[in-house]
Order: structure tokens, then sequence, then C-alpha cells
């Protein structure tokens, strides 16, 4: 890997080296638009981009082609692959949130995947008939409109804030493993709720879940109907959503870094180092770890509000405790307090668990099924309960210790965190 390191320092052989792997794996996909090899390396070049010593102008200009251009060109080539990215978008915003209140101000939060239910049911309830259950319908008319979609998107934003200050203000005085088992019980109280609150007012239709979920509106498509582009909903629905989480992913990672640099940000880190210490410089705690927990919540409320209206249906089970455990194995892994690590964590887990492990049980299903033979034993006879994608959670599990204990610092840390538990 030296000469790697090597290439991607010097300007002109990184910017040749990561031109032509952009460019070969986006020719490997177009061709062969089933093979997973293929869309990985894709996904490895724009971490090759992302690593490359090359002029920001032309990082930037190579980012916006390969993520504005051809991955939306490649997503249409194979639907399934619009869908992959658009989930990672989806669980970056999520996890740059919880790195705010786990990473940053070193909050230990358990029940993360609450905010995202809250802001999931914001617009469920509101963009459904399901509203009509329990508010006369000639106060409003439901389903609302799909244009009050974007009104819901920034509802959420302050809804997740609230929701986040009101877990927060109990919880001040507790620190490490309590804080933990309260922010868990939480996650299971939302859950709980939204599971329960179908009688004696059904306000979340319980277990049976919420649909049809109305989606924003296409209003772009008489613009390209001008043009003669011509597109069924359905078409353009998976595109819509690609670039909106695109842009939401953008202004998140925009807000990260100016919190970051701020004197919130170093607040914050003060209070990770040592709560006592920083409350002798006169770091305000109580403010402080209130504006964590409301502004990691902030983003996983908008996000819920893009996953329901995705999506089109929503239950309880899509929120479990798993799910916050998943976004926190994501920021572990990419790295605690890192923003480029937040993202990369997310990536690997999601392409992990939505492309790898079920690629990998896919394969092994054509060889059983092909009657294929490996070193004298037919795979015919090979048990269904040995496909990869069951054992999911068992592979998260593997790579957090070996994590911990060759890279305890994350694939991408932050500086300081480097410096702590490197020893460079």
């Amino acid at each position: 890997m030296a000469w790697l390191t090597a290439v991607l320092n010097r300007p002109w052989p990184a910017t040749a080296l990561v031109v032509a792997v952009i460019g070969l794996s986006s020719f490997a996909v177009v061709h062969y638009p089933r093979s997973i090899i293929a869309f990985l390396l894709f996904q490895a070049s724009i971490l090759l981009l992302y690593l490359a010593r090359i002029g920001p102008r032309l990082k930037g200009g190579l980012g916006v082609l390969t993520l504005g251009v051809l991955m939306p060109i490649l997503g249409t080539i194979n639907g399934y692959y619009m869908e992959v990215v658009t989930q990672v978008g989806i669980f970056v915003a999520l996890a740059l949130g919880l790195n705010i209140v786990v990473g940053l101000a070193g909050l230990l939060d358990l029940g993360y995947v609450a905010f995202y239910a809250v802001g999931a049911y914001t617009w469920a309830i509101f963009g459904s008939p399901q509203a009509g259950q329990f508010i006369s319908e000639w106060l409003a008319h439901f389903p609302l409109g799909g244009w009050w979609f974007f009104v819901f998107l920034f509802l959420a934003v302050a809804t997740g804030a609230t929701t986040g200050i009101l877990l927060g203000l109990p919880v001040l005085r507790l620190r490490g493993d309590y804080l933990a088992i309260v922010t868990l019980g939480f996650g299971e109280v939302i859950r709980v709720l939204a599971n329960n609150l179908d009688k004696p007012i059904n306000l979340t239709n319980g277990p049976k879940g919420i649909t049809p979920i109305v989606r924003p509106p296409l209003f772009f498509q008489p613009a390209l109907e001008a043009v003669g582009i011509h597109a069924s909903p359905p078409a353009l629905y998976p595109l819509y959503f690609y670039f909106l989480v695109l842009l939401i992913v953008g202004v998140v990672i925009l807000v990260n870094r100016r919190l970051e640099d701020s004197h919130i940000g170093r607040a914050w880190e003060a209070i990770r180092e040592d709560e006592v210490a920083a409350q002798a410089m006169g770091v305000p705690l109580v403010r402080m770890k209130l504006l964590a927990f409301a502004c990691g919540a902030s983003f996983a409320g908008a996000m819920g509000v893009v996953f329901s209206a995705k999506q089109v249906f929503i239950n309880p089970e899509s929120f479990t405790f798993l799910e916050s455990i998943g976004v926190l194995a994501m920021v572990i892994l990419g790295g605690m307090g890192s923003i480029p690590g937040a993202i990369l964590g997310a990536t690997v887990v999601t392409v992990l668990n939505l492309q790898v492990l079920k690629g990998l049980s896919l394969w092994l299903n054509e060889l059983r099924n092909a009657g294929v033979t490996i070193l004298g034993y037919n795979l015919a006879n090979l048990p269904t309960q040995l496909e990869p994608a069951k054992y999911e959670r068992m592979i998260f599990g593997l790579i957090l210790v070996l994590m911990m204990i060759y890279r305890p610092q994350g694939i991408l840390p932050a500086r300081r965190r480097t410096r702590e538990l490197g020893g460079g």
C-alpha cells in the first residue's frame, strides 16, 4: 500500500489514477450492470478522490461529475444501485447527527433512532389518510398535498430538536453507562408508543403501520417534457430522492463543519475530555449538552421525513434498537468525532448490509442451484442457514472487535483522536 500512498500524495499521478479508476469502474458497471465488484470499484473511486492530494477546484469538479452525473446514469442502468446510494445518503446524515452527540460531545446515545422515528411519523400521519382518524375532515383535508412535504421537512428539524431537548433535560446529570441506559430506554419508549397508539385514539395505526404516504411533487416533470424527455413517476422518483438526499447530506456536512470549527464545537470537545475541567473553564454544560442533543436529533428528524416519503409505508419495526446500534457502529468504524469517518463508516456498513452480504448470498444460491462441486462437496447439500446475509450482525460484531483491537481510532479518525490512540 506504500506505492498507493505515494501516488495519492503527488497531484498529477493522483489525478491520473483517480480519473482512470472512475472511468474504468463506470465502464465496467455499464457493460456488467449486475456485477457487484464493478459497482464496489466505482464506490472505491470516490474514496480515492477524497484521499488524493488534488487541487480543491479539480477535486470538486470530479466529485460533481461522479456523484451528480455518473451515479444517476449508472442508477438508471441498474435501479438497485440507486437504491443503495440513496440508503447510504440517509445513513450518512444519521451518522453525522449521532457523531455530534457521541463523537464531539462524548454523550453515549443508544436511542438515536427515536428521533428518526419522530420525523418519519410526523409526515406519515399528516401526509396520509391517517390524520383523518382523529381530526375532523372539515378542519383540513387529509392527506395533505405533496408540497407540504417541504414544510414538514423543516418542521421535522424543529420537532427533532425539541425531542432532543426533552430527552436531554432529565439526563443532564448522567454520564457514561447511566446515560446510555436512559437513552436506550427512550428509544424503546418511542417505538412502543408508535406500536400502541392506535387506541383509544388511532394516532399511529399501531403495528399495521401507515400507508400510503404522499411523496413530494415532481415539479420538474413539465420542464423535462418540454425538452422531449418523457418519463413516468416510478422512473423519476429514485433520481428525485437521490438528489434530494444528496442535497440534504451536503447541508448536513456544511453545518457539521461550521459547528466543529466554532466555539460550540470546541466546548463539546472539552466536555468530552473532562466535564469538570470544562465547567471550571466556563463552559456552560447544560446549554452545550442540550445543544448537542438538539443538533443531532434535528438531522435525524429531517431524514425521517425523507425516509417515510420514499418508502410510502412505515411501521414501528423500522425503528428498532438494532437500528440505533447500526448507526453507532457506523460512527465507531469511521472514527468518532471525524466527519469523513462518519461518512465512510455509514457507507461501509450500508454497502456491506445491502450489497456485499446479499450479493454473496445470491451468488451462493446460484452455485447451490447449479449443483457446483467444490473439493468433492456438492453445494446443493449446503444448508440455507449458511447464507452470508443471515450473519449480518455477527459480521458487524467481528468487524467492531477487530477495529477495537487493531485500529481503535477508526478508519478515518480525527487528528486529535489519532494522536491519543495511535501514539502519533
